[in-house]
């Protein structure tokens, strides 16, 4: 009983970075690849190659005060499709967001700008 026990407290302890949780996180969209090469690649003077980058399919994200949450789902869909009006702008996402290996992600469920 008490191996059973220690089984299902480890894993739960490995499994719990894992879960998902619903989550309002608040940032900029960014294209990924960019700002992991040079950080300063974000915001009105990056717009342009950011936008071009979304359409060809890359990586965007949601850059936060916490780090940078990788967009999945219906967003990250159709070459970013969803995404294209959001690019370089300040917004509020809401979704399920899980971190695992150090990387954060976010399904976006709903994606406005932020007032």
């Amino acid at each position: 009983m008490k191996k059973m026990l220690a089984c299902t407290m480890a894993i739960a302890f490995v499994a719990a970075p894992m879960l998902a949780a619903e989550k309002t996180v608040k940032g900029e969209v960014i294209d990924v690849k960019c700002y992991t090469s040079d950080n300063s690649q974000v915001g009105k003077d990056h717009e342009q190659c950011a936008l071009s980058c979304a359409k060809r399919g890359n990586q965007m994200g949601i850059l936060t005060s916490d780090g940078v949450y990788l967009i999945a789902g219906d967003y990250a869909k159709e070459n970013n499709k969803k995404l294209i009006e959001f690019v370089a702008k300040q917004v509020e996402a809401k979704g399920e967001v899980m971190e695992h290996d150090g990387k954060k992600t976010i399904t976006v469920t709903a994606m406005m700008v932020a007032k």
